[in-house]
């Protein structure tokens, strides 16, 4: 399924839908709304651990939401309440697992802790037509081993509770490739799953599932911006930190970039900082961003690989933040997903 909260954009959605993925993992009720007007045939999983009752109850009655997580018993008794005591439900009950391995943790704020996980697990087992167990090992997973090592944790939860699982999601984390940071080659990461998936004590019957969101989306798009300044090695362009650039401002992200000038520049590539539009100094993008040493005011820029979080996190503030939106048809800058072509080998003749 597609994590919606990596790039909600209506157009990727269908595109998505269209090319194969019919389930999407959603966390609020405007992306519940959002996705069934989209492509109303899509199957919406609620996969927010904490969820408004009311968000809770609208997603089941009025779009046929049957798919909810949860971390505690507390929200175990809210589902229930919002449903009407529903007995078509798919309950994922969330696992804190490490996030060691991945570039952004998200081991603090969710998931159930090892020694409450027996209660819950067995509680929502009598609630549950359909018992799930989810996790997420941090954003940017650079491993594959962050998901052999969840799965462990999987695995001890199961016998512990001695409980029936038909839904086994390893959740988010699947890498793209940035300046600095090329992860393994994705096939890795399935074999790892799924050799620790046919290892785990689950129903014959159980699924294995997947939340990608960045793996999915970040090829999507690329941001062009203008030099409006230069300031020897810092360059002031039309977008940042409350843009499209926030994970280059606030995390230090790298991203690819390349100078949109005809004829090409010929001078050797340079590191350069980025500030943005607005009058905040934390409008500052640290990079480097490697760009000809003569780029100069009235270029353009392109930078790619924004299509995980860029166009999400986008803001106003300050009066910025317009944009146009173009379709391009050209490769992305940076891959994971290449085409392998056959290998014949050099002592064989094709006639």
């Amino acid at each position: 399924m597609y994590a919606v909260k990596a790039n909600p954009s209506p157009e990727l959605i269908a595109t998505l839908f269209e090319n194969g993925i019919t389930h999407f993992d959603v966390a609020s009720i405007a992306e519940v709304r959002l996705v069934a007007r989209t492509v109303p045939g899509a199957i919406l999983c609620f996969m927010h651990p904490v969820k408004a009752e009311e968000a809770i109850a609208e997603a089941y009655f009025t779009h046929g939401v049957r798919v909810f997580s949860l971390d505690s018993l507390e929200e175990l008794d809210k589902i229930t309440r919002a449903t009407k005591g529903a007995d078509d439900l798919t309950l994922c009950v969330r696992l804190r697992v490490s996030s060691e391995h991945s570039k952004l943790s998200l081991a603090s704020k969710f998931g159930v802790a090892a020694h409450e996980a027996k209660a819950l697990l067995m509680a929502t087992r009598q609630a549950a037509d359909a018992l799930g167990i989810c996790f997420h090992v941090g954003s940017q997973a650079m491993t594959p081993e962050a998901y052999a090592e969840a799965m462990e944790r999987v695995r001890h939860a199961i016998v512990d509770a001695a409980v029936t699982v038909d839904v086994i999601d390893v959740g988010g984390g699947f890498p793209s490739s940035y300046p600095g940071m090329e992860p393994p080659p994705l096939e890795r990461y399935f074999e790892t799953i799924h050799r620790a998936f046919e290892s785990l004590p689950v129903s014959y019957s159980a699924e294995l599932w997947a939340e990608p969101g960045r793996a999915l989306c970040a090829e999507y798009s690329s941001l062009v911006v203008r030099v409006e300044k230069r300031r020897g090695n810092e360059l002031y362009i039309n977008d940042g930190a409350y843009g499209a650039l926030f994970d280059a401002a606030h995390i230090g992200w790298r991203f690819p970039v390349a100078l949109l000038r005809e004829p090409e520049s010929t001078v050797r590539d340079h590191p350069f900082s980025f500030y943005g539009p607005t009058c905040d100094d934390l409008d500052h993008m640290v990079g480097p961003f490697l760009l000809p040493a003569d780029v100069q005011a009235g270029d353009y820029i392109e930078i790619g690989m924004l299509g995980a979080y860029g166009a999400a996190m986008r803001t106003a503030f300050n009066g910025f933040g317009s944009d146009e939106t173009i379709v391009a048809l050209d490769e992305p800058m940076v891959s994971l997903y290449t085409v392998v072509e056959p290998k014949v080998a050099n002592n064989v003749v094709t006639l």
